[in-house]
């Protein structure tokens, strides 16, 4: 089976990967292409334009950075709704809002699944169309959330004279040890922030999550603060780095 895989950022880019190294053949698509060489080199092919993808693939799968960019590449001129017919199938996994997955999705979760299982640890059904998009807004605003108050516990650590260091020790072996506490934290320390998730899209993805949160009628006060945390650190640059960098909003505040 061919697969499509459209977006080729820092999610996209290790997934398509992990479709080629378990023997899939791929066929990619970036906005700037020069993001597929490197793909290339490892076996993938690439296509000009989305519609020449799904033309070329029977599935498709697209990560995109935020909402118009997914409909610019479903709908727009070359798009994907270009090439679509019967025996063709269209998996979108950006972050968007479920209005904008709604209108996209045409996926077929069966025939799909052995690429599914692939590119990540597991795979879900969450039911219709839509469900998929509200799961990754809940668990990235809780992400989001979570690096704001770890960021607090640093900086209040190191303000209050004790090692930070110490306390990454101490967190680890407590109820609430994680994976990100320990993979960001000694970076955080030295202020390094190297971009795995982009501070962009994780205060795009706290937008969404609150709008769902109107939506549903849920009051959501801790990550509507983290939310102007990450619009702060916006503000000052920090776009393009690492989610982890609204470490420096809570220790200069001022800024």
């Amino acid at each position: 089976m061919e697969v499509g895989f459209l977006g080729l950022g820092i999610m996209g880019k290790a997934m398509a990967v992990n479709l080629l190294r378990n023997g899939f053949k791929v066929t990619v698509w970036n906005r700037t292409l020069s993001r597929c060489e490197e793909l290339v080199e490892q076996g993938a092919s690439i296509g000009s334009t989305p519609a020449e993808i799904v033309k070329k693939c029977n599935y498709t799968i697209a990560i995109l950075a935020d909402p118009p960019a997914a409909l610019s590449v479903v709908f727009g001129k070359d798009g994907v709704l270009e090439q679509m017919c019967t025996g063709k199938g269209y998996i979108d996994m950006s972050t968007v809002d479920t209005i904008t997955s709604t209108k996209i999705n045409e996926s077929l979760y069966d025939e799909i699944m052995p690429s599914f299982d692939v590119m990540g640890k597991k795979s879900f059904f969450l039911g219709e169309v839509g469900n998929g998009a509200k799961m990754k807004l809940v668990v990235n605003m809780i992400m989001g959330s979570m690096m704001n108050a770890f960021s607090e516990g640093l900086v209040l650590a190191d303000k209050s004279g004790l090692s930070q260091t110490t306390l990454l020790d101490v967190l680890e072996l407590g109820a609430i040890a994680n994976p990100m506490f320990k993979l960001k934290g000694p970076a955080m320390i030295q202020e390094k922030f190297p971009a795995a998730f982009p501070l962009k899209h994780q205060q795009k993805d706290m937008r969404l999550a609150l709008a769902l949160g109107d939506e549903v009628e849920v009051s959501m006060p801790v990550a509507a603060a983290a939310n102007e945390a990450f619009k702060k650190a916006k503000s000052l640059g920090l776009s393009d780095q690492d989610f982890s960098a609204v470490y420096q909003v809570v220790k200069e505040p001022s800024a």
